[in-house]
């Protein structure tokens, strides 16, 4: 199978937590829509959705207008979503977004003439717990034995998410990323998300939250460049992304 290139001008976003974290990630797809922001890929980098998955309908209702959005856009650009700990098993719901389940990833894409690995990055130094829970978790099986009791628990979880405090430092998240750079060729870069943390070690970029730093992330000349999102949705002329704004933060 021939390595996918990654193009000018594609899109990264990590940990929208949508709805619960604003709307600015239904806004972004609205820019892409109208061509007021114009992409070739879009990259979700998983925990798009606060908490969404497959075999059910109740839970779609919380994220329905975002979920059409993405369906359409779909069928007009490349999207790659890399599966989440909040949202799995969401090929029944996007059948025309490649998708890539935790087992899938990381996935191997091309960057010019560098090879780049794309994790959500919850896939290393988990433990066996985590493992087997995601492993449960994540099955066609699980979710439709649990349909009868879907809203009550999908209310109570909902609940605790609201509340939940997403947005924190890692305390010694560079011995975490020393930890999962052991995993990955020594010459490879490393995208991932998951951590909400917005920065760059050497060869491996965590990208930011969107629901915490607000950026996302862009190919710019080659490079992943992280930028503010209410910047480029405030851009009122149809643009292409590398013109709107100066960066923030590179790779390499």
């Amino acid at each position: 199978m021939s390595i996918k290139d990654i193009k000018e001008s594609a899109i990264f976003i990590a940990d929208a937590h949508y709805p619960h974290y604003g709307d600015e990630f239904f806004k972004l797809l609205q820019n892409i829509d109208n061509k007021k922001i114009v992409t070739p890929q879009l990259f979700l980098m998983g925990d798009i959705f606060d908490l969404l998955f497959g075999y059910s309908n109740y839970i779609k209702t919380f994220s329905n207008k975002a979920i059409i959005l993405l369906q359409k856009l779909s069928k007009e650009i490349d999207i790659y979503y890399l599966e989440g700990n909040h949202d799995f098993c969401l090929k029944e719901i996007f059948p025309n977004i490649k998708v890539y389940n935790r087992e899938k990833q990381p996935i191997k894409f091309r960057l010019k003439k560098d090879n780049i690995y794309l994790a959500h990055g919850d896939l290393y130094k988990t433990g066996f717990g985590y493992n087997l829970y995601c492993k449960l978790l994540r099955n066609r099986f699980t979710l439709k034995s649990l349909s009868l009791f879907e809203k009550k628990i999908i209310d109570n979880r909902l609940k605790k998410l609201k509340i939940k405090n997403i947005c924190h430092d890692f305390i010694d998240f560079k011995k975490r990323v020393d930890e999962i750079k052991r995993y990955y060729p020594k010459d490879s870069l490393i995208v991932e998300g998951h951590f909400h943390q917005g920065k760059v070690f050497e060869n491996y970029i965590s990208l930011p939250s969107l629901a915490c730093q607000g950026e996302i992330g862009i190919i710019i000349e080659g490079k992943i460049v992280f930028k503010k999102l209410n910047a480029l949705l405030s851009t009122t002329k149809s643009t292409t992304i590398t013109t709107s704004t100066s960066p923030t933060s590179t790779m390499r």
